[in-house]
């Protein structure tokens, strides 16, 4: 098994900007990986870690309440190799990233419009049918290192209209810096979309959680 790795001051940079695209607490440094105390229904913690090492494996050991995640620039492999076996693996995902696109956002496809939303370093692409309904959205967060794009959803009635790309275009032509780095976790059905748009994949994405009682 051959160890992932990606730059830590990359993935600190990309937890940044996703907490502030979901309005969530900002991470914190913590034993080779950062933790944000999310504190939400969902999640109560999440720690994401560069690479494996002695710190994700001493959390996994710590750690037996629901609502936590462990996640790794890495493979399953990798992480269920680390974990006790109170910790359930979830669907595999893949870290990516894209060179500079046009900086000029596609047109809506025909019976759609793109309509773009900004609040501080947050922007929100929405796109919408004829009759008024949320086809397609997605959000995106800049900060000074890094243009994180998140959340990239097309209703299940309007998808293979090419309303995914629409989105991303929206959110790319909003970005203020052209010369910092594009980046998004992918799941392995997004990670074919991504790909025609001109993404590649930096490395997999592993992440596990335990379950509720």
């Amino acid at each position: 098994m051959t160890p992932s790795y990606l730059d830590p001051q990359l993935v600190f940079a990309w937890q940044t900007a996703h907490c502030i695209a979901r309005g969530a607490p900002s991470p914190v440094p913590d034993r080779g990986g950062v933790r944000v105390d999310t504190g939400s229904e969902k999640e109560a913690k999440r720690w994401v870690f560069p690479q494996l090492c002695d710190g994700l494996r001493e959390v996994a050991r710590e750690i037996a309440a629901p609502r936590h995640y462990l996640k790794l620039c890495g493979s399953d492999e990798e992480l269920r190799s680390a974990l006790p076996s109170r910790w359930t693996l979830q669907p595999a995902n893949y870290f990516m990233t894209v060179a500079a696109p046009s900086a000029q956002a596609l047109p809506a496809p025909d019976g759609y419009r793109v309509e773009l939303y900004r609040a501080g370093p947050v922007a929100r692409a929405c796109v919408v049918a004829a009759d008024g309904e949320l086809a397609a959205s997605g959000y995106a967060a800049e900060t000074a290192d890094v243009f994180v794009y998140d959340r990239i959803e097309t209703a299940p009635s309007h998808r293979r209209k090419g309303l995914g790309a629409a989105v991303m275009s929206a959110l790319g032509a909003a970005r203020k810096s052209r010369a910092n780095p594009q980046l998004l976790v992918a799941s392995e059905d997004g990670r074919a979309l991504y790909a025609r748009l001109g993404w590649t994949v930096l490395g997999p994405f592993a992440a596990a959680a335990i379950a509720d009682d």
